[in-house]
């Protein structure tokens, strides 16, 4: 297996890796290595089934089912979700800035996401390096941050922002986890800089007025283009990230083109 990796900031291609094959021990704690260590890595020309695509993510954990979005999952594999934006559609799923559920108390270790349909131009996928902005922070900002939690919520809309259908009344319930703002990655042991704009809602003790401010500070600053790497997807394209040191954010800049890809989420 070799790692080709894709700019400074984050993120490598892996080369000599046929996921459809069945992942032997060695080979699993290589890759889970490599997350570590490059936090995105793409593997390109896969041809998975949905049963190899689940076999490759339980190697690295048990998987996931999102909490709200089951009907958005394949039939009969609620751990597999479409992520899917018709021709027609003007919005796309997860539109902003985002770890992967974060609203919960304990985050993801990471996702799979298999590139099924794409478009012929755009589409892309930005990661950004928790750990960089962590680390370009100042000393004084830093030493701030360090005492301070902040509270992570979601509230299911009533209609669907891409399919603009009615959602179910009984999967209207809001989440709220609590997580550090300086996080410790277990794995690592690494500091990083842990807020999304997504989710993070305010700072435990401080007002909605006094949170603002330093929320919308600290997940522009952690977004910056030095911290960035843009992942370019084809058919057959897997992308697996460490959720808990990086954020995403799908360009919305392919209308007219339809885009399908599955993702499977890994529990820590």
């Amino acid at each position: 297996m070799e790692l080709r990796p894709l700019i400074g900031a984050l993120g490598a291609e892996v080369f000599g890796a046929d996921l459809s094959q069945p992942l032997g021990d060695n080979m699993a704690e290589t890759i889970r290595g490599a997350l570590w260590e490059h936090q995105v890595l793409v593997f390109r020309d896969q041809k998975l089934t949905i049963e190899q695509h689940k076999a490759f993510a339980r190697k690295f954990g048990k998987l996931h089912i999102h909490p709200f979005i089951y009907a958005k999952s394949l039939p009969g594999e609620p751990e597999v979700l479409r992520v899917v934006k018709e021709k027609e559609d003007r919005r796309v799923f997860g539109e902003r800035w985002h770890s992967d559920v974060t609203f919960l108390e304990k985050p993801l270790l990471g996702s799979a996401l298999y590139a099924i349909d794409v478009p012929t131009k755009g589409g892309d996928t930005l990661f950004a390096n928790a750990y960089a902005a962590y680390e370009a922070l100042s000393d004084t900002m830093k030493a701030m941050l360090e005492p301070l939690t902040a509270i992570h919520e979601t509230e299911v809309p009533e209609v669907d922002p891409v399919t603009h259908e009615r959602i179910e009344p009984m999967r209207l319930v809001k989440k709220s986890g609590e997580h550090p703002v300086i996080k410790v990655h277990p794995e690592t042991g690494k500091k990083l800089l842990y807020v999304n704009t997504t989710y993070t809602a305010r700072i435990k003790g401080m007002t909605d007025e006094e949170s603002k401010p330093l929320i919308d500070y600290l997940c522009a600053h952690a977004t910056k283009a030095e911290f960035c790497c843009r992942v370019n997807w084809k058919p057959g394209t897997l992308t697996f990230w460490d959720n808990r040191s990086t954020q995403h954010l799908p360009i919305n800049d392919y209308h007219g083109q339809r885009r399908e890809m599955h993702r499977i989420a890994i529990e820590t």
